[in-house]
């Protein structure tokens, strides 16, 4: 290649040059210009290529809820037979919800432990309630809860030990998964509870003896039902009845159950009566200790009978404001374990 020809491609790339840093400083001194548009947006709508090479719309924020509606689930409520506070809870996990016949069907035949009661309930999938399994029902999950403690005492490791063969039954014939709590664990809580429970139970009783002539049977119906008294469940017994339904009786009048058998009446012979209050039954509120006062004095006069006391020492109004007295300390020590009288919890565990 000769000299001049040399000189002549350097002289090109020169101007090249020349020409291309002239452009740079013109497109740097112009104003800015928008980025391409990576993807095209027509009517709010985001675009972008399908499979096929269709394109696909996808909504903007300003319809989004009427493209994705919410899907409101009823809120789960508290058990009202099931109590953390006295009871130990198994959980019972599906993969599906199963049907209310499904779950009757392989229900344990009897729903106690021992001396100690329990419970199988699902969680219905329409109404969010805790039930005990119904037909027609579909349920997502069930628990298993057995009373810890009652006036029979603490549960022991047979009992738990029978709950929790009771409850894995249940659990195979549906197709669950159970959790159990800690049998040590329960058995030390239901100590400490039953514990608690044997120092704040009370259940007042006097006796009513006859001063003078026995009473019929029909005579002390009689008398009793000037005073709300009405035939209790069981023979030998009349109950002052709560106001609440379904709630225990406020008082008890019991007498002896073979009068109460007898074919007349008025051919049996009484002398005493016990009228009795259990207090954890029934709510402070409702002043069931001034009812069994009253009750006392008032058919004491009209029976004419001698308020007593187990020994058969007759009682004056300084004995019974004494007992007033221990009641309201213990109406306040159940209320500070969440287990005021008359609540669900308190009748279950002094039962």
């Amino acid at each position: 290649m000769s000299l001049t020809e040399m000189l002549a491609i350097l002289g090109g790339l020169v101007l090249a040059g020349v020409v291309g840093h002239g452009a740079w400083i013109a497109r740097k001194a112009g104003p800015r210009r928008a980025e391409p548009q990576k993807e095209p947006v027509m009517d709010g709508q985001r675009q972008e290529p399908g499979l096929d090479g269709a394109v696909a719309a996808e909504p903007s924020g300003a319809g989004l809820d009427e493209a994705l509606p919410t899907v409101s689930r009823p809120p789960r409520k508290p058990s009202a037979r099931i109590d953390a506070l006295i009871d130990a809870i198994a959980t019972i996990t599906l993969d599906a919800p199963i049907s209310g016949e499904m779950a009757t069907s392989h229900l344990p035949g009897s729903r106690r432990a021992g001396t100690k009661p329990f419970h199988i309930e699902g969680l219905n999938a329409e109404s969010g309630e805790w039930e005990l399994p119904l037909a027609g029902q579909r349920y997502g999950e069930f628990q298993a809860g057995v009373q810890m403690a009652n006036r029979n005492g603490a549960m022991n490791e047979i009992e738990y030990s029978e709950f929790v063969q009771k409850v894995q039954g249940f659990a195979d014939g549906i197709g669950a998964f159970v959790q159990f709590p800690d049998m040590l664990d329960v058995v030390s809580r239901a100590r400490e509870l039953d514990q608690f429970a044997s120092a704040h139970d009370a259940q007042l009783a006097v006796v009513l003896r006859a001063r003078n002539a026995a009473w019929t049977l029909g005579y002390v119906q009689q008398m009793a039902l000037r005073h709300g008294f009405v035939p209790g469940a069981m023979p030998g017994r009349l109950v002052l009845p709560a106001a609440e339904e379904g709630a225990p009786p406020i008082l008890s009048l019991s007498f002896d159950s073979q009068a109460a058998l007898a074919e007349d009446p008025q051919q049996s012979s009484l002398r005493d009566l016990a009228l009795s209050l259990d207090v954890p039954q029934t709510p402070e509120a409702l002043e069931p200790f001034a009812s069994w006062q009253e009750a006392a004095r008032g058919l004491a006069r009209d029976i004419e009978a001698d308020v007593c006391d187990d020994r058969g020492h007759i009682l004056n109004l300084h004995a019974f404001a004494s007992i007033g007295q221990e009641l309201s300390t213990l109406y306040r020590a159940l209320a500070s374990r969440d287990l005021a009288a008359g609540t669900l919890a308190a009748r279950r565990l002094f039962s």
